[in-house]
């Protein structure tokens, strides 16, 4: 009987071929036995993008009650679980922090504009902590933002008060725009704190640099191909249009922060009393001492002024829009918090800071107002970097983690009447937004906590102190509390705000 044998380079190619035969058997067989969290039904390529809805924070709310806390859903090529109770969120924000603590590989406008390397959107490495460090130590400190940053906050919102006065004195009975003097509030702070009150620049007028930061705004929260399709989604951005603007509205922005340092590096720049944060980050780059790990460079400068205003000048006001909207609909409670500042201050003519940790009815106003309407309703996505379970299920690498803190904050397992506006839930409760209680989580927690926590809820009590005690607020003529549009929009913002302006009539109490 003839033996056939078989070609050498036949056998060579068999035993090459049969490790990678194992392995696929094998990876097939693990992806069996694990056990993934449900998942709605995906349609090919786009997977679950079309479950989003024009409000995302929402529609994952209605998904999770069907899915279940922890939920898998495919977002075109990128496999994302949603978070969406107190226990989940603490597993992974605790229990699982450092496994889950880094960013998504960037594509499209976020990778344009963080090109800087951005505290935010930067992978978990010796980058990433070192830039963190520079953030807590020296941008947002607690001694820094209790500083020079107390006086341009109080000598801003003094300028607040004085305006909407004049308003009131000159058109008795007109309503004004809250929602628009609140954002010129928060911005004119972040400025100031950001560059001194002496930088101006003939080229960049207020309005020109708001209208800009609307537009990096929308290029960092629209719909971004490239996020969602890596590799290929750059073609339809490119075809579409958006990434020409995308890139000019970042090349204006850099252009306009290089004006800035180089105003604060000019020999015949005026001094300064106190150091505003661009002096701070010019003396790390000179000297770069404390920080050995990395070398700060200009561009690292640009992405820390990039994060405040994006990430500092809308929230704050979003909050403090909420919160008035919420009170105005409910007399009996403004009247309560009127009535705990005014007699607190007394004939003082206006709310300081130290004033502050003595108005604990505000301070419930400010929990419950970014429990219901936490401004960054879905938390800047983590990406896992190793295996780990959460509540039972298998969770792996490179999956994105979205953790939805609007429906936290209302779920009925963790809070009673979820929907209604009730601040004395947090009289003599332990509960609090630092990220620490997974209930409330406006601000994250673990690693990936915002770093500006403190100045930001400092800016909304400030503000909410001195408008409780400056003034009465009351509806215009014809208008009902329940009249009150209080539907949310999403816009192209990462941020979520009130759909319609806040317009009240203010009233000199006094």
């Amino acid at each position: 009987m003839a033996i056939i044998e078989a070609p050498p380079a036949l056998l060579v190619s068999v035993l090459l071929l049969f490790p990678l035969l194992i392995a696929l058997i094998q990876k097939c067989v693990q992806k069996q036995n694990k056990n993934l969290p449900p998942s709605p039904p995906k349609l090919p390529f786009i997977g679950n993008l079309h479950q989003l809805g024009s409000l995302p924070h929402q529609s994952l709310c209605q998904l999770s009650k069907k899915y279940g806390s922890v939920m898998l859903l495919h977002l075109g090529n990128v496999p994302s679980v949603i978070i969406s109770s107190a226990e989940a969120a603490k597993q992974v924000m605790k229990t699982h922090d450092l496994s889950s603590c880094s960013r998504p590989q960037l594509h499209g406008p976020k990778q344009l504009t963080y090109n800087f390397q951005d505290l935010a959107f930067s992978p978990y490495g010796k980058y990433w902590r070192e830039l963190r460090k520079i953030y807590v130590l020296e941008v947002f400190s607690v001694k820094r933002v209790n500083s020079y940053n107390q006086l341009v906050r109080e000598e801003e919102v003094a300028k607040l008060v004085n305006s909407i006065s004049h308003h009131s004195s000159s058109s008795p009975g007109a309503a004004v725009d809250l929602t628009k003097k609140l954002y010129a509030l928060t911005a004119s702070i972040i400025f100031r704190t950001a560059f001194g009150t002496t930088f101006k620049d003939s080229k960049f007028s207020e309005e020109k640099l708001y209208k800009i930061l609307e537009e990096v705004v929308i290029s960092v929260g629209s719909f971004c191909a490239a996020e969602y399709f890596p590799y290929v989604g750059w073609i339809v951005d490119k075809l579409s249009g958006l990434q020409r603007r995308r890139d000019r509205t970042f090349h204006e922005m850099d252009g306009f922060f290089q004006r800035v340092i180089d105003d604060h590096l000019s020999p015949g720049r005026e001094k300064q009393e106190h150091e505003d944060i661009v002096d701070v980050l010019l003396k790390i780059v000179k000297e770069q001492t404390g920080f050995g790990a990395i070398s700060l460079t200009i561009n690292n400068i640009k992405a820390v002024l990039l994060d405040m205003f994006v990430g500092g000048i809308d929230t704050a006001a979003i909050t403090m829009v909420w919160a008035m909207a919420e009170l105005v609909r409910r007399p009996k409670l403004m009247k309560k918090a009127q009535d705990e500042v005014r007699t607190f201050i007394g004939n003082k003519g206006n709310v300081s800071e130290c004033d502050i940790e003595q108005l604990q009815y505000l301070k419930m106003i400010m929990k419950e107002t970014l429990r219901l309407h936490p401004p960054a309703a879905i938390i800047v996505p983590r990406e896992t970097m190793s295996h780990f379970t959460v509540n039972g299920y298998d969770i792996n690498p490179k999956t994105m983690i979205q953790v939805n803190a609007w429906a936290i904050g209302r779920d009925p397992n963790s809070w009673k009447d979820p929907e209604e506006f009730i601040p004395e839930r947090f009289e003599d409760s332990p509960i609090d937004f630092k990220g620490q209680h997974f209930e409330l989580l406006p601000f994250g927690s673990g690693r990936r906590t915002c770093p500006a926590m403190y100045m930001g809820t400092t800016i909304v009590q400030l503000g909410l102190a001195n408008l409780l005690y400056s003034f009465d607020w009351k509806l215009p003529d014809g208008m009902k509390e329940q009249d009150i549009n209080m539907d949310e929009f999403a816009g192209f913002s990462l941020t979520i705000s009130k759909r319609t302006p806040l317009k009240l009539v203010p009233e000199k109490p006094f």
